[in-house]
């Protein structure tokens, strides 16, 4: 079968850590020799590439074509519009992405279905290019696009619009389905399809080695992803008073790092407070290794990767008990999930966690029973089976 996948959310070779599960679930897939892919991945219109205009310069310098892992990938690009932008962005994204989808089909790809991530804006316009090119369209559910955008009514009517129209509906947790059956999207229509962990890009080193080789000692605390609100860098910072024996790494780069370190600062922990910055995927596992505990102190996320590459590590985890993580944090060799989302229940696990730390190596076979293979025969199976309704009609 020939599939075109369509997401903003996808790396390149400026952001090669943008939406990088969205990649490593098209290369399983790749891997088993049942489908070709080609990838369509928009990204914003911004006129210049100069580091002064930050994000936006970053996408100025996105190449329009590249080859990531065998995988021949666009970057057409869309209008972003302040202040309207979230309203316009499933109309502006198709009409940008329609002429690379048609010089697809004149180069001999005539791709049978598309395999679109993120629900809003994405899967919508992935709707709107499978009606103009009569192609089914499957849409992934990752998260915030349904635990958080369907609150804004027009998100939430297109939403439901595009659920109608799709041919089938991936989630990658429960609760992300049951989020879309309130919202009247019928439950067959829903598979849900979780994340897997490479446990072959993620695994233990030597764990003495590697934190002799990084400076640390004592309790170290690892808190990965971007430096946002609802990622609660703050709140493990609010913690950190209480923990007076741990220090704390944070892998990441966003708008709230300034805010972070003055919280630090501000708090007196300024000195067991370490910013990484953005950290290479195959770095990532020297963190993970070196690390006692991975802190998610979220407030929303669909399926959490980083839970289980520090588990895949041999690193057990403290989580808030939302969405996805209550699905992966099961046993007492996973970790442990939060109370309540504030510094004092973040306390309570880490000192929990510490005071019952599981076996490392039994931690890292929890983390082996989540393989990306039943995700990928899960998807082919889907697939297939939509192609063979269409053929039949």
């Amino acid at each position: 079968m020939r599939l075109l996948n369509f997401s903003t959310l996808y790396p390149s070779s400026v952001a090669p850590g943008h939406g990088v599960f969205v990649e490593q679930r098209l290369r399983h897939l790749a891997a088993t020799g049942q489908a070709e892919l080609r990838v369509v991945a928009p990204v914003p219109w911004f006129p210049f590439g100069h580091p002064l205009f930050g994000q936006y310069a970053r996408y100025a310098r996105v190449p329009h074509q590249e080859q990531r892992h065998g995988l021949q990938v666009s970057h057409p690009r869309y209008l972003t519009i302040p202040r309207i932008g979230m309203s316009a962005a499933p109309l502006l994204l198709a009409a940008a992405a329609r002429p690379a989808l048609g010089r697809l089909r004149k180069q001999g790809y005539d791709f049978d279905l598309i395999d679109a991530h993120y629900f809003y804006p994405d899967g919508v316009a992935a709707v709107l290019l499978g009606q103009w090119f009569n192609r089914p369209v499957v849409i992934t559910a990752r998260g915030t696009d349904i635990n958080f955008i369907p609150q804004y009514r027009l998100p939430r009517h297109l939403i439901r619009w595009a659920a109608a129209r799709a041919a089938g509906i991936i989630t990658v947790c429960q609760a992300l389905k049951d989020t879309l059956v309130e919202l009247a999207v019928p439950a067959a229509k829903i598979t849900v399809l979780r994340n897997g962990v490479d446990t072959r890009l993620f695994h233990p080193v030597d764990r003495e080695a590697v934190r002799a080789r990084l400076g640390l000692a004592g309790t170290v605390l690892l808190s990965v992803g971007y430096l946002i609100e609802r990622k609660g860098h703050d709140i493990i910072i609010r913690a950190l008073p209480e923990l007076p024996q741990a220090r704390l790494l944070i892998a990441g780069e966003g708008p709230e790092e300034r805010a972070l370190r003055a919280l630090a600062q501000s708090l007196g922990v300024e000195g067991r407070v370490t910013f990484l910055g953005a950290i290479p995927q195959d770095e990532l596992k020297n963190y993970y290794s070196a690390a006692d505990i991975l802190v998610l102190a979220s407030s929303r996320e669909g399926w959490a990767n980083v839970l289980l590459e520090a588990m895949a590590c041999g690193t057990p985890v403290v989580a808030t008990n939302v969405w996805g993580a209550p699905e992966i944090v099961q046993t007492p060799a996973a970790g442990i999930l939060m109370e309540a989302r504030t510094p004092p229940a973040l306390v309570r696990a880490v000192q929990g966690l510490l005071a019952h730390y599981p076996d490392r190596q039994a931690t890292r076979r929890y983390a082996e029973q989540f393989s990306w293979d039943d995700t990928t025969e899960g998807q082919l199976a889907l697939f297939r089976d939509i192609l063979a309704r269409k053929e039949q009609r």
